[in-house]
């Protein structure tokens, strides 16, 4: 779990994982942290499957899941950073199934918010399986942002 952030305002905890969707939602949280005095807990995870329709899986060996999503969330933060200066804004990267990294890590936070679906999203779906989980096990409030020309 992120480390106990004594911030005056709390925590907003945001998914990011550069989908559409993952872009407005951080978009979102980084306004309402900005509002509210919360720091802005920007939090990716990533995982390597074992198997996909029972099959294994062929990884790659150069494949560097990890090192990619840090990137993706330093630039997301470069970005939030230069729109809204003087936001307190914490990367978060962890290995994990990212549904369970969300709910964990928004744990004693204010707020989750999630894109209403992300990567790997089937068309026509309002909410992704990473959204309904977040909604359906979470223990703070969830804002769910749907993506624009979405329900």
């Amino acid at each position: 779990m992120t480390e106990d952030l004594q911030h005056q305002g709390g925590r907003i905890v945001v998914g990011v994982d550069g989908s559409a969707p993952s872009n407005e939602a951080v978009e979102w949280a980084a306004k309402q942290a900005a509002l509210t005095g919360s720091a802005l807990v920007l939090v990716a995870a990533w995982h390597v499957p074992a198997m996909a329709y029972g099959s294994l899986v062929p990884v790659p060996q150069d494949l560097d899941l990890g090192g990619a999503t840090h990137q993706l969330v330093d630039q997301v933060a470069d970005a939030v950073e230069k729109q809204h200066p003087g936001l307190d804004v914490v990367r978060q990267v962890t290995e994990g199934q990212p549904a369970l990294v969300l709910v964990e890590e928004s744990e004693g936070a204010n707020l989750l918010v999630v894109g209403s679906r992300g990567h790997g999203a089937f068309a026509g779906m309002l909410l992704g399986s990473v959204s309904e989980y977040c909604v359906t096990h979470a223990t703070i409030p969830v804002v769910v942002v749907h993506h624009d020309g979405e329900g």
